[in-house]
């Protein structure tokens, strides 16, 4: 089982260069919903197939798999967009940033006093790289659907973490957790919205323009 997680995360892993390195919207949020299809699978493989680890399995495919990407497609219907134009860093740029912060990802893990059961795995790394390729997109970016987009990879590095404290944290508080995420969305899709009613595009550049 240990193998069949690794390999679910490596490939998590590489989804994360992917998202980095393409500027299509529509291949971006299909790719984040991939990840959060393959990270719904890891509850009941790595705690087993129990009530707990299946509510977890079922809320995170239905939220990350299916009603965020329907979303976001819907909203770059409306604002008509399918790329990812000039962003703040270049693509290699972007991509090389994120090797290295996946390289210091699998040092750090190294040299942390896990438990003898994590030793071999690849949760932290795959965490840590996770949450550092979202944060490279929320603030490399210029386009505020993008910016949702590096949210939702920044909360999929903490989804990683939770699995492995599933058996101590309530249920309550992932489910929460995923209510949080979604609210979120909508909040953004609200921001995104207005940005374009007022300026015609969502690029939050032109936020600098606001006056007082």
């Amino acid at each position: 089982m240990t193998n069949l997680t690794n390999e679910v995360l490596m490939a998590v892993i590489l989804l994360n260069f992917f998202t980095l390195g393409t500027s299509r919207l529509g291949a971006c949020i299909k790719t984040v919903a991939s990840q959060g299809i393959l990270l719904a699978l890891l509850p009941p493989m790595v705690h087993g197939i129990n009530g707990h680890s299946m509510v977890l399995m079922a809320g995170a495919l239905i939220i990350k798999g299916t009603i965020i990407p329907w979303l976001l497609f819907r909203a770059i219907r409306q604002v008509r967009i399918r790329r990812e134009i000039e962003p703040r860093i270049g693509y290699i740029a972007t991509l090389m940033i994120g090797a290295l912060i996946t390289a210091g990802a699998f040092i750090f893990a190294d040299r942390l006093p896990l438990l003898p059961q994590h030793y071999h795995s690849l949760f932290i790394p795959a965490a840590l790289s996770t949450m550092g390729a979202g944060f490279i997109m929320l603030i490399t970016r210029r386009k505020a659907i993008t910016q949702v987009l590096g949210y939702l990879i920044l909360e999929n590095g903490i989804f990683i973490f939770g699995i492995l404290l599933v058996e101590a944290m309530p249920l309550m508080v992932e489910a929460g957790v995923l209510l949080d995420m979604l609210v979120a969305i909508f909040v953004m899709g609200i921001v995104m919205d207005h940005i374009n009613r007022e300026y015609s595009s969502i690029n939050t550049e032109h936020l600098r323009l606001l006056k007082e």
